[in-house]
């Protein structure tokens, strides 16, 4: 495959990663309410994120609520809102500086110091994926350790919400687009003209005796 073609394969799943990341950071199921009790017809669920908490009746209506202060949130979800947001705000700096240094776009002239760009839009992607995994691992660890704690009572208990798999889908999908990206860019790196190749020909001189002239083809 070549560099060009891996870096609009790796840019095409840095978009995607970068899209459900914001998802994810948008989605109010971090936390999902846990069913422990025998009894399978239950109320309501509870779903925890980082920005609201809603509450789904048995009956299908479902009631959300902001969070109004947030000094009063614990720190492990004010942390994740900070990391996740930054997280989305880098990958937008890092699309743009793809962009400019894609073999595909003539914002950065040919030459090393495009594939330079090039190369750092990858590892902003790549540092991105990595930001974005950490408070996704950090609250599903405190969801679990939650769980298996005899001392939380069974009401108070969460799983696992939507919202977190598909954090892990998108942080994998922008370091693997990143790396995809970097790695395009790495091939070009030590060549001095790797664009896109653009063939020109020059017009063929027709002489009197209506027979091209082809002294200067030989």
């Amino acid at each position: 495959m070549g560099s060009a073609s891996l870096e609009i394969l790796g840019l095409v799943l840095c978009l995607l990663g970068w899209l459900g990341l914001i998802l994810a950071c948008g989605l109010p199921m971090w936390q999902v309410t846990a069913f422990l009790d025998h009894n399978i017809v239950t109320a309501q669920i509870t779903w925890k994120g980082l920005w609201m908490t809603c509450v789904v009746q048995s009956t299908g209506h479902m009631q959300c609520k902001v969070y109004e202060s947030v000094l009063a949130l614990s720190s492990e979800v004010q942390a994740a809102r900070a990391l996740t947001v930054g997280a989305a705000l880098l990958a937008l700096i890092a699309l743009f500086v793809t962009l400019a240094g894609a073999q595909c776009t003539t914002c950065v002239a040919a030459g090393p110091a495009k594939a330079r760009v090039a190369l750092t839009g990858g590892a902003l992607y790549v540092f991105c994926g990595l930001l974005a995994l950490v408070p996704i691992c950090w609250f599903a660890n405190i969801v679990v350790r939650e769980f298996y704690d005899p001392s939380v009572p069974l009401s108070q208990k969460y799983e696992l919400g939507a919202a977190l798999y598909i954090g892990w889908v998108a942080s994998a999908l922008l370091m693997c687009g990143g790396g995809l990206v970097c790695c395009g860019a790495w091939g070009c790196a030590g060549r001095p003209d790797f664009s896109f190749p653009v063939k020109y020909s020059a017009p063929r001189r027709p002489t009197a005796s209506a027979d091209y002239d082809k002294k200067n083809y030989v």
